[in-house]
């Protein structure tokens, strides 16, 4: 009876526990949906290489220094921010190395062909880094400026209490190797024994 209560109700309506269920779930629905997205310190530096990759081709292309160095600066700025807070400091430190891996492919794909690629590739590379140099200080103030509030110093102190926690453990193994030996007895327990055995004898 209850059931076809149930089922008889209007398309329209619904009854208060479905209608508690229903919301709950539309509650955790949007709550999955609307989560915000977090990578770790190497999915960060892919989003950073990609970006100042697809910034560098056109750049060559279209002989156009402003484009390479806005889309490193912009790939700074989404890595600092989708990155999670525990792998900042793994970002932090990765903005020259990728920023010089993306200028030498770039500039050896855009050097195919024209000549001694070599030659090309290293005069590119030289007037790249001249050209953009103050692009990647920019973009690796930028991405610092965003990952302290986000948490860099904590990541920092934590990998400083990990190296200095190493560090006293290898102290305390090597100062004291035989630490847990007891003492040895003192000298008149040891010549007791002998004196009774040259009395039996």
């Amino acid at each position: 009876m209850s059931s076809t209560t149930v089922r008889e109700v209007p398309a329209g309506g619904s009854p208060e526990a479905g209608g508690r269920v229903r919301g709950q779930r539309g509650r955790s629905g949007a709550a999955r949906t609307g989560a915000a997205i977090t990578l770790t310190g190497r999915g960060g530096v892919v989003v950073l290489f990609a970006a100042g990759l697809l910034g560098a081709l056109p750049a060559r292309w279209f002989d156009a220094p402003l484009l390479a160095g806005a889309a490193f600066a912009i790939g700074c700025a989404l890595a600092a921010l989708a990155t999670r807070p525990a792998d900042l400091l793994t970002l932090a430190v990765s903005p020259p190395a990728v920023f010089l891996a993306v200028t030498l492919i770039a500039e050896f794909v855009t050097s195919i062909g024209e000549g001694s690629l070599l030659r090309g590739v290293t005069l590119g590379v030289l007037a790249s880094l001249a050209s953009t140099a103050p692009w990647l200080f920019g973009g690796t103030l930028l991405l610092l400026a965003i990952s302290v509030p986000r948490g860099l110093p904590a990541a920092v102190r934590d990998l400083r209490g990990r190296l200095a926690g190493g560090r006293l453990f290898e102290t305390e193994e090597n100062e004291n190797p035989v630490r847990w030996e007891e003492p040895p007895a003192p000298r008149g327990r040891r010549a007791a024994p002998r004196e009774r055995t040259e009395d039996a004898s």
